[in-house]
C-alpha cells in the first residue's frame, strides 16, 4: 500500500481521461495503488469518461474540493495521499519524487509550478513558486501529504470554500516537514487565457488579502464570483 492519487472533479470530461492515461504511464506508476475520481455532480460525461479507465469514481453531493477530497481520503487504501487537480499534469517519475520525500522523512509537499501557456508573466509568478512559504503556494501545485499526518490533522476544513489547501498546509506544519520539490507540474492557464493574465491575478491577489485579513467565506466567495465568470471548484 503505497500512493493514493485523489483527483476532485467538476465538468472535466475534456480532461479527466488524458489525465489519467498519463498517470497510468509514467514508469513511476507501480508505486500507485489506486487513483480515486470524486466528483460534484458534474454536469458533463466527467464520471462516464473516468469510469472508462478503470479507476474509482466516487460521487459528491457537494460542489467543494474540501468535501470531496476528503472523501477520496477516507476510501483511500495509499499510506500516502495525492491530492492533484484534474487539469494538471506532474513531472515524470512523480510517483518516485514523492516517495522519496516521504522516505527523506518529509510529511507532505508540493512540487513547483508552471503553465501551459509561455506568457513572460505566468512565467515570473512561477518562479516564486519554488519557496516554501503561503503567498507563492497554489493549490495547482498538488499537494502530497502522509495518510496519518491527514488525519491527524483532521483532514480538509470543508467549511472552506476557498484557499483550503493553504489553511490545511498550515495545520500540517505542526505535524512534521513540508518541501517543494525541485520539479515541476504544469497546469492549465485557461482561466488566465480566458480572464487575461493581469486582471485574474489581480483578482486572486484581492481574494487571498480578504482571505489573511479573516474575512468570512461568503465574501471571498462573492467577490470572486462577481469578477471572474468561471467556477472555482
Amino acid at each position: 500500500m503505497l500512493i493514493s492519487i485523489i483527483i476532485p472533479t467538476l465538468n472535466e470530461e475534456k480532461q479527466i481521461e488524458k489525465l489519467i492515461a498519463y498517470l497510468q504511464r509514467d514508469p513511476s506508476y507501480p508505486l500507485i495503488t489506486e487513483i480515486i475520481v470524486v466528483d460534484g455532480n458534474s454536469e458533463d460525461r466527467t464520471r462516464e469518461m473516468a469510469a472508462k479507465t478503470g479507476v474509482t469514481v466516487l460521487g459528491s453531493k457537494h460542489r467543494s474540493r474540501a468535501v470531496q477530497m476528503n472523501l477520496g481520503a477516507e476510501r483511500a487504501s495509499g499510506q500516502v495521499l495525492y491530492f492533484l487537480h484534474a487539469d494538471t499534469f506532474p513531472p515524470t517519475g512523480y510517483a518516485q519524487k514523492i516517495w522519496q520525500a516521504t522516505r527523506d522523512h518529509y510529511i507532505s509537499g508540493c512540487f513547483r509550478l508552471r503553465f501551459d501557456w509561455s506568457h513572460w508573466f505566468l512565467s515570473t509568478n512561477c518562479w516564486f513558486t519554488r519557496f516554501n512559504t503561503s503567498i507563492f503556494r497554489f493549490g495547482d501545485q498538488s499537494l502530497f501529504v502522509n495518510k496519518e499526518a491527514f488525519m491527524k490533522a483532521k483532514g480538509f476544513n470543508e467549511k472552506l470554500r476557498v484557499f483550503e489547501d493553504q489553511d490545511i498546509v498550515k495545520r500540517l506544519s505542526h505535524h512534521g516537514q513540508f518541501v517543494v520539490l525541485p520539479h515541476y507540474v504544469v497546469t492549465s492557464a485557461r482561466k488566465y487565457r480566458k480572464n487575461g493574465p493581469f486582471r485574474l491575478q489581480l483578482v486572486y491577489f484581492l481574494t487571498y488579502l480578504l482571505y489573511a485579513f479573516g474575512f468570512s467565506q461568503r465574501t471571498l466567495m462573492r467577490t470572486y464570483q462577481s469578477l471572474v465568470p468561471f467556477p472555482m471548484v
